[in-house]
């Protein structure tokens, strides 16, 4: 005869069933097709990058880093490490193709070591002005390469975090290729900066940003390159380098990446907030350095230093053979990108 179950042991298992039905209710798929719910989540990032505390990037980092907290109450938190604190240039890309819960902020080039077009992008004398970069890499040109990004593990989530033209700051006047014969100049370790400023002229010296004052100091290097708002941000001046060569060989930009894995489990309402803050405050960046420009470059006249004009086209054609030579690269990627430069400037 079969026994029936104590009223204790009813209990005990209607409690069981009740439980585990919650319990996979709560494992299942929420509206943003992850397997946990928004208001579970949390993501602790770090973002690094080189500029210094003073600087506008580090300001616009923070300010989104800020906002992104508030907005996604707390669930996203991005803690931000100015000054190479941590991992930066190549170093910090490659913490985000690993996967780590970490936001690289660099110049595009060091995407190219992934994906060939974003070195030509960033290449050397292709700009006359900010808005033709930004209305350039909001293309589809560009996002194309994007893609192909995503497929090396890369999400790019911005591209310009414009902070000026970089030009030759040294202690003498340089208006051609031939003035530069001989002059050490810092750069970064990006193969296109190294390569660039050789081709100008220039023997180029790549050093960390942090031992580039005392490189200076010491005759190690006999100038540097970068814009009026590094210049005035980090006191280049006060070295002594006091004459700017206005060679704007670069658009100085920055863009900002995560792992897609990482981005890939963020649920879709953060994602949705975190890429418009990028977005906003890069907009942002570039309105204020337009703004502002004139300024600095009057602050800086006032600490000595002198600026003059060059032969821009006699830069040109010292470095327009990079586009064939750098690895990866091609007149193919040069000629698209001043093809849609053609197409903007005609707007």
């Amino acid at each position: 005869m079969r026994k029936s179950l104590k009223p204790a042991t009813l209990i005990v298992l209607f409690a069981a069933v009740i439980f585990s039905m919650g319990f996979l209710a709560g494992c299942g798929s929420d509206d943003t097709g992850g397997e946990t719910k928004a208001e579970d989540y949390k993501l602790v990032l770090k973002l690094s990058h080189v500029f210094s505390p003073k600087e506008q990037l580090t300001k616009s980092m923070d300010a989104v880093a800020a906002s992104v907290l508030k907005k996604t109450n707390g669930a996203i938190e991005i803690q931000t490490f100015p000054q190479g604190q941590i991992a930066t240039y190549k170093d910090g890309v490659e913490q985000v193709v690993r996967g780590a819960n970490f936001i690289s902020v660099e110049d595009p080039s060091y995407l190219g070591d992934y994906v060939s077009e974003f070195t030509a992008l960033v290449g050397p004398m292709l700009y006359k002005s900010y808005d033709e970069y930004v209305e350039l890499v909001k293309g589809n040109v560009v996002a194309d390469w994007k893609k192909k990004a995503e497929e090396k593990g890369i999400k790019v989530l911005s591209l310009h975090f414009v902070f000026g033209f970089r030009n030759v700051i040294t202690n003498k006047v340089v208006k051609t290729p031939e003035d530069l014969k001989g002059v050490k100049l810092r750069t970064p370790g990006s193969q296109l900066f190294i390569k660039t400023l050789n081709a100008m002229g220039a023997t180029a010296t790549p050093l960390p940003w942090g031992e580039t004052f005392s490189a200076l100091q010491q005759g190690v290097v006999e100038g540097l390159e970068g814009s009026e708002f590094t210049n005035i941000g980090t006191k280049v001046y006060e070295t002594g380098m006091k004459n700017v060569a206005l060679t704007q060989h670069f658009l100085g930009t920055c863009g900002v990446y995560i792992s897609t894995k990482v981005w890939n489990d963020m649920p879709e309402k953060y994602q949705k907030i975190v890429a418009e803050e990028f977005a906003v405050e890069a907009d942002n960046m570039v309105s204020l350095l337009k703004s502002q420009h004139a300024g600095v470059v009057k602050e800086l006249e006032g600490h000595g230093v002198v600026f003059n004009e060059v032969d821009a086209q006699a830069f040109t054609d010292a470095t327009i053979g990079l586009y064939e030579t750098l690895p990866g690269l091609n007149r193919t990627m040069y000629d698209t990108i001043q093809g849609e430069l053609a197409k903007i400037r005609a707007q």
